[in-house]
């Protein structure tokens, strides 16, 4: 596959969840949420300000980030789904680990 975004968007994969809550019970995909957390496939060039300077974007590719649960927009590149966002829906980065998020 080959996509660029344009600007300050970035094509997001969905990292799936446990299907198991800590106590071992199995959690049906109908019953599931759509993950929060997901990885940086490819970024845009970045923003242009108003004296038309390009200003890079903070996140890179292999970066793991969480975004807002309706953040972005859907699409289908290859047979696989991603989420084409701008940066400024993401969140923060993930450093190491995984993060378990909750809606309050």
């Amino acid at each position: 596959m080959s996509f660029r975004p344009l600007h300050d968007r970035v094509l997001v994969r969905r990292i799936e969840s446990d299907t198991k809550t800590k106590g071992g019970i199995i959690i049906p995909d109908t019953a599931k949420e759509k993950p929060m957390e997901g990885e940086i496939i490819a970024v845009g060039p970045g923003a242009r300000d108003e004296t038309g300077k390009v200003t890079p974007l903070d996140v890179k590719v292999g970066d793991r980030v969480l975004f807002g649960k309706w953040s972005g927009t859907e699409v289908k590149l290859d047979g696989e789904d991603y989420l084409i966002m701008k940066e400024s829906d993401i969140m923060g980065v993930i450093e190491g680990g995984s993060v378990s998020a909750q809606a309050a």
